[in-house]
């Protein structure tokens, strides 16, 4: 696992969400330390964003886990074949799919993908999203405003509806969302509102679907280097990421993806409507 990673160097990708193969240094995303247990032994599982960053140290978790992988991305093709090379490298099946999943009509193709490739589905992670910085509230475009909510949020209710009908009890849905939906932040306001939307949903999807057995908790990161970072902000905010954490640094992502393992595990048999918090020691009281 990290073992005090270097702070990211000024940097900057013109593409969201950003190729994890260009960032310096590299995202700890691989989970070279990690040694499974068979916690997931037998389980199928989707992960959307699954290519990089927290989805990429994810989906290789739940592998070493015994997990077999659908991985869902938009179109960062390469980090993509390097996750499912991760994956089946440890003997696990790893299928990709790469789609907007901000369209509803995407959400049918990605559990009947699953499906076909691995008979069951057991784990939905909604992990994928996006990010636009801007520092006047007045220039958040309406197509702005509209395509951050389809990324972050609809998808997850439509991915969810149509995962529904295959989820048995002891089925998890995790979902991220982010130290932002707690504290706010001026310049990110629609992506934090969708970050607060997704607590809600987890919380209020977590009740509806107890009486199933079905247990729906959530992550919620703090600043995590992950190629949506230099894809977002400019070449010298990068440099200065995550350094106003208490730890004085950004997170890596093998840093998080124990907090979906949890979550995902039997260990976490009596969590439902609960979010996580690997933030870098921000107190959030949430």
């Amino acid at each position: 696992m990290s073992d005090t990673p270097a702070q990211p160097i000024a940097q900057h990708q013109d593409h969201q969400p950003g190729i994890e193969s260009k960032m310096v240094p590299s995202p700890h995303s691989q989970m070279s330390g990690y040694v499974g247990s068979g916690k997931l032994k037998g389980k199928a599982a989707i992960v959307t964003g699954g290519d990089s960053g927290i989805g990429r140290a994810t989906a290789i978790a739940f592998a070493k886990e015994g997990a077999d992988v659908l991985i869902v991305y938009l179109d960062e093709y390469d980090d993509a074949c390097l996750t499912q090379q991760q994956i089946e490298a440890v003997g696990r099946r790893c299928e990709r799919l790469a789609l907007d999943i901000g369209k509803a009509s995407n959400a049918q193709r990605v559990i009947d993908t699953a499906l076909k490739a691995f008979g069951r589905l057991d784990i939905l992670v909604n992990n994928a999203g996006e990010q636009h910085p801007q520092a006047d509230f007045e220039k958040i475009s309406k197509q702005q405003l509209e395509h951050v909510f389809q990324t972050n949020v609809f998808s997850m209710f439509f991915l969810v509806q149509a995962a529904l009908p295959h989820l048995k009890e002891g089925a998890r849905i995790i979902n991220t969302t982010s130290v932002t939906a707690y504290r706010g932040s001026a310049h990110l306001i629609d992506y934090a509102a969708t970050k607060g939307a997704i607590v809600s949903f987890t919380r209020s999807l977590a009740k509806h679907l107890a009486p199933k057995g079905i247990l729906v908790n959530a992550v919620a990161p703090g600043p995590i280097w992950t190629p949506l970072i230099p894809s977002t902000f400019s070449a010298d905010e990068v440099a200065e990421f995550g350094k106003k954490t208490p730890l004085g640094r950004p997170g890596q992502p093998d840093e998080v993806a124990g907090c979906y393992v949890f979550l995902a595990a039997s260990d976490a048999s009596y969590m439902t409507g609960q979010v996580l918090h690997p933030n870098g020691g921000e107190v959030v009281n949430g």
